[in-house]
Order: structure tokens, then sequence, then C-alpha cells
């Protein structure tokens, strides 16, 4: 059995559904949690990710010759078993079709975020339909947590015990002279706007996608605002619905400045700040995908490889440098929690060593241990 994921969009909304291209019907559950998403207002991204896994899972579940309610009548250990084998399965690279020399096999930490999506289909189904249950191999965890007032609360989460042990990963930071390569090689005043503010800002590469520049921009201050939009035709939205502005140099004002001025003949039948300027679609918002055809183009050209990504690691390394606090990048980068603000930042052993080294240098006899010795 065959499913595929489609999409439908009714003016700036994407919908999604799965289809089995046997009896040619629209699955009805999963498609009814995939509007349910959409009602959420999740990202287009997310509830796509999440169509895909479920599509996944689905054409795993023919080749067993499973439904999906049946999983709720095996017993834990079969339950467990059954999606340790769906991500080995996936590991496998049995998920798409293709030749067996063309396999691409997705790493652990991919593997598991398919299955925690279809988990999160499955517990959508157990509130819908509570006739089934629940998983028994999804465990219950306790832990306290205290409110804003200082009340303490029990939380009471669902966890997996059998996800893939994931490698470690931490995508690097850009470095300056990559940066300076490839603003050199760019043929065009946009490409190299789209790198400076991607590098000043440190936005998400959405939330500088959905830049309106007749709202979003404070022409006297240089200061780039970010707000959540759901009706931008690029489908660009800025991550968590957070507000956050940014101050960029004054020669990247100029930059920008120029820009407008030159492409104002496209900028002036609509109102994002980055466009098309050369295709079919020239003047139409520029996409996610046009951004990452251009780095790969400069990667040809330079051997150099950039990303939107790397150059928010870089932003915040940067600040890093230049004695900004953990808790002034965060606000930056618009996390919300600190900890994730520290996994982007180079922190490595030796430094917290010499920072261990200097601390006991000025703090020598903090316990009074020579008056022991």
């Amino acid at each position: 059995m065959i499913y595929k994921v489609e999409t439908i969009k009714d003016g700036t909304e994407k919908y999604f559904f799965i289809r089995n291209l046997e009896t040619m019907s629209i699955e009805e559950l999963p498609s009814k949690y995939l509007m349910h998403k959409i009602k959420c207002k999740r990202s287009p991204n997310t509830v796509k990710r999440t169509a895909f896994s479920i599509c996944y899972y689905m054409k795993y579940m023919a080749e067993k010759e499973m439904e999906l309610t049946e999983v709720y009548q095996l017993d834990y250990e079969k339950q467990t078993e059954h999606f340790v084998e769906f991500l080995y399965w996936l590991k496998a690279g049995n998920h798409t079709e293709q030749t067996a020399g063309e396999k691409k096999c997705p790493n652990e930490g991919t593997c598991n975020a398919y299955l925690k999506d279809v988990f999160r289909f499955y517990l959508f189904i157990e509130e819908e339909y509570q006739q089934f249950g629940e998983l028994k191999a999804l465990s219950y965890n306790y832990f306290m947590a205290v409110d804003a007032v200082g009340v303490k609360k029990s939380i009471r989460s669902r966890s997996f015990k059998g996800y893939l042990k994931e490698e470690e990963h931490k995508a690097r930071a850009a470095k300056k002279d990559e940066i300076v390569e490839i603003l050199k090689a760019c043929t065009n005043i946009r490409d190299r706007l789209l790198m400076l503010l991607l590098a000043e800002t440190g936005y998400r590469i959405g939330e500088i996608l959905g830049i309106d520049y007749s709202k979003d921009i404070d022409y006297r201050n240089h200061i780039i605002r970010v707000y959540f939009r759901e009706d931008n035709e690029n489908g660009a939205r800025a991550k968590n619905a957070e507000y956050r502005s940014a101050k960029i140099s004054k020669d990247t004002f100029d930059f920008l400045n120029l820009y407008i001025a030159e492409y104002r003949k496209l900028l002036q039948h609509q109102t994002s700040l980055f466009v098309n300027i050369s295709g079919d679609n020239i003047g139409k918002p520029m996409n996610v995908e046009a951004v990452y055809s251009m780095l790969k183009r400069m990667e040809k050209k330079t051997g150099i490889k950039i990303t939107p990504h790397m150059l928010r690691h870089y932003f915040g390394n940067e600040r890093r440098k230049a004695g900004w606090s953990l808790e002034l990048i965060q606000l930056a980068y618009g996390h919300r929690h600190i900890q994730t603000t520290i996994n982007y930042l180079d922190i490595v052993d030796d430094e917290l060593l010499d920072a261990s080294q200097e601390f006991y240098e000025k703090h020598s006899s903090l316990y009074g241990i020579e008056e022991l010795l």
C-alpha cells in the first residue's frame, strides 16, 4: 500500500493531507490530525514534517499489515518492540522509494524525531477517541516545578524508553573570513544584504524573509523588528510568535538603502524586503528554497559552505566575545531556554579550565585551607 503527502493552498494557508494511492482516498484520521495542527497555529514546516512522519509510519504499518488502532491492543513489550522496529526500519532508509545504491539513511536524531511525531499523533487519537485507551509504551514521568509565584506543582509527562542513541552534533559557526569571501562572490546587492542581515541580527532565515520593509524597519534608528505573521506570501514566519528587534551597523544600513533604491520597481508592488530579482517569479517574495539554492551556488563558486544557521551561530559567538551576557544573547536569539543559547556558543573545555584557573587565582584562600595544612 502506497501513501503520499499532498497539499492544497488556499490563499496564504497550506493544508496537508495523506492520500492512499491504491484507493485514491484521503486517510481520514491522519488528515484530521494535520488539520488540528493547522488550527493550533503550528508553522507550515512543522505540519509538513508531521505529515511525512505519519506517512512513513503508515507505510511501515501497511508492510506489517496492521491498522493504526491495533497497536493499542499490544502489551507493553510488544508495543515497545513495534516502535523500536519502526526506528530501525527508518534507519535502514525503507521510508523512501529509492534503489539500493541511492538509498539515503537518516541519522538517529531524525529517526527519533519522526517517531515523536507519530507519538503526538497517537496522543491526539487518545484524546479524540477515548475508547482506544492509552499507549502502554509511553511511560509516565513525574517531576516538581515551581510556577511564577513560587507554588510547587507536580508535572506529569509521558516518554518512550526505546529511542535510538543520538551522536552529539553541534553545528559550527561561520567564520568572519568565510563571510567576507562569500560576500565578494555574490553577484548582486540582494544576496549580499541577506548575508549581512543574517550575520548582524542573529535572526532565523524565516524571520529575515518575513521582514516587511514598510512596517518592520526603523529607518531613523537603524533597527529591524521581527513580528509574527501568518499571511506572508512566501510562508515565512517568526518562530514562537515572538517580537524582537535588532540594530544593524551604519554600513549595513547604507547597503539596505542601496538595495531598496536599486530594486524599487520590484519592491513597490508588495512589502516583502527580499524578492526574487529574476526568473518566472521576479518581484515575488523570496522563499527559503531560493536562499539555500543561492548559498549552494556560492559553495560551488568558493568551496565554502555557509548556511543561515551557521550565520546565526556566528552572531552569538561574536557577541559573547564582545562581552555580551548569556541572558542578552538569549534575548537576541529569541530562545525560551538559556540552555539552548549555551548550545549555540563555542564554549570549549580549555576555556572553562582557563576561567576556573583565573577564579582560583583571585580567590586563592577561599576556604582557609592554608590554615589546615
